[in-house]
């Protein structure tokens, strides 16, 4: 069974149980999925209102990007368990020969590689969920203006959780252009991603 398909009371018991995954990743990408949903959230109470009439072809085309991107990062969830376990795959690999050992450490590198990859790649889905918030703010519902700074709060603890994912991959990866890369793409992803968050927040606690 998917991750996805679980009972919420199901998941947070297996999350939290001594099974290696699903973890941190995982758990990332579940607090990314409920940050772009609470913003596709604040567009279906905005969207169809005469009060925000003007910004009614804003939010539709926020509300269309917030749903794939909901899709996507609800995806990661279980994506990102499948990656870590084709790590914990290689273990069981042999390793009598000196040809096993070879592939073995070579199946490793592919493995870690994707398992860095995956939430990576979750981090650029968030940066984007980020910039759909951020430009629903001051156009959207101000009834549910609070959903906003909880859904970039949500956000924003997804970026640093995928990221120490990607780190903690990186770290036994023996490709320096890879890991040079990534180090590089995926810092400057944070620190644009925090300010943003950080933005959003504060521009939301000001308007209450």
């Amino acid at each position: 069974m998917k991750l996805i398909e679980m009972q919420l009371e199901a998941f947070v018991s297996v999350l939290g149980s001594d099974a290696p995954a699903p973890g941190g990743g995982s758990a990332s990408a579940l607090a990314a999925a409920q940050g772009i949903a609470l913003t596709k959230m604040v567009t279906e109470l905005t969207i169809g209102k005469k009060k925000y009439a003007a910004f009614e072809d804003d939010m539709q085309l926020l509300h269309e990007k917030a749903q794939r991107l909901q899709d996507e990062l609800l995806a990661a969830i279980d994506e990102d368990t499948e990656a870590f376990n084709q790590v914990s795959a290689v273990f069981a690999l042999p390793k009598t020969t000196e040809a096993e050992k070879k592939a073995r450490r070579e199946a490793m590198q592919q493995a870690l590689k994707g398992a860095a990859t995956t939430p990576f790649s979750m981090m650029e889905k968030i940066i984007a969920a980020l910039k759909v918030t951020q430009a629903a703010v001051g156009k959207s519902n101000t009834n549910a203006a609070s959903d906003l700074g909880v859904a970039a709060l949500n956000l924003k603890a997804a970026l640093q959780g995928a990221w120490l994912n990607v780190r903690i991959n990186l770290s036994s990866i023996n490709d320096e252009t890879f890991v040079y890369q990534h180090n590089k793409t995926g810092e400057a992803m944070v620190k644009e991603g925090n300010e943003i968050a950080d933005g959003i927040y504060q521009q939301i606690l000001e308007s209450l």
